[in-house]
């Protein structure tokens, strides 16, 4: 029974990820598929850019909180047998299968976005304290460059530092996901970091005009 329950428990935190907030929302409010508009992403970033705030700043909670909600399936397909490192990796599973599924969601043809907004959910629960750190990290190097994809790499390249050296995280596998996360999030912005080094990658305009319905 437990093993069914855990099982249950991996495919509803995939069909939770996979979800396609921004796709959805482009499609049933202004009959247009984002994953063709602006940078082609099917991420908040790009719902915002093409869409605008009211739209994009749905989007990006959504995708957070959907992932967030992935990790605390774990209060409802609990096994009470499992140790605390057994417990942390289930709790590691289900969050990362929730990025898994906004990547490669089923209910939008395996295309979705990069995952950083549904990685921050995971980050929100799992290292609550850190995520502050990260978010004011991300909203300094957001003012001064403008540039999201650059915020987005430079709070994941900080990530395994502030949780190992500034809250002493001791637990193995959480050490492990954060420099994971470190690796993951700048692998997922190759195309931005060539944008990058050829200094053609997107400001962040919140004043640009919007596709409007």
């Amino acid at each position: 029974m437990l093993t069914f329950q855990i099982i249950l428990a991996f495919i509803l935190a995939y069909l939770l990820g996979s979800i396609p907030t921004s796709v959805w929302v482009g499609k049933w409010f202004f009959d247009l598929d984002i994953r063709t508009q602006g940078s082609g992403n099917a991420g908040a970033t790009n719902t915002i850019r093409v869409f605008g705030l009211k739209a994009g700043i749905p989007v990006l909670l959504f995708d957070v909180f959907k992932a967030w909600f992935a990790v605390h399936l774990s209060v409802w397909f609990f096994n009470p047998a499992y140790s605390p490192n057994q417990e942390v990796i289930y709790w590691i599973i289900l969050g990362g299968l929730a990025v898994l599924g906004h990547v490669f969601p089923v209910f939008a043809g395996f295309k979705g976005g990069k995952g950083v907004a549904s990685l921050v959910g995971v980050v929100m629960a799992l290292y609550p304290a850190a995520f502050f750190v990260i978010l004011v990290f991300f909203i300094l190097v957001m003012v001064f460059t403008q540039t999201v994809s650059l915020a987005s790499m430079s709070g994941a390249f900080i990530f395994p530092f502030v949780v190992i050296f500034v809250f002493g995280e001791t637990r193995l596998p959480l050490i492990i996901l954060a420099i994971a996360i470190a690796l993951f999030v700048p692998y997922t912005h190759r195309e931005n970091i060539k944008r990058l080094i050829n200094g053609t990658e997107t400001k962040f305009d919140f004043g640009k005009n919007r596709i409007k319905r």
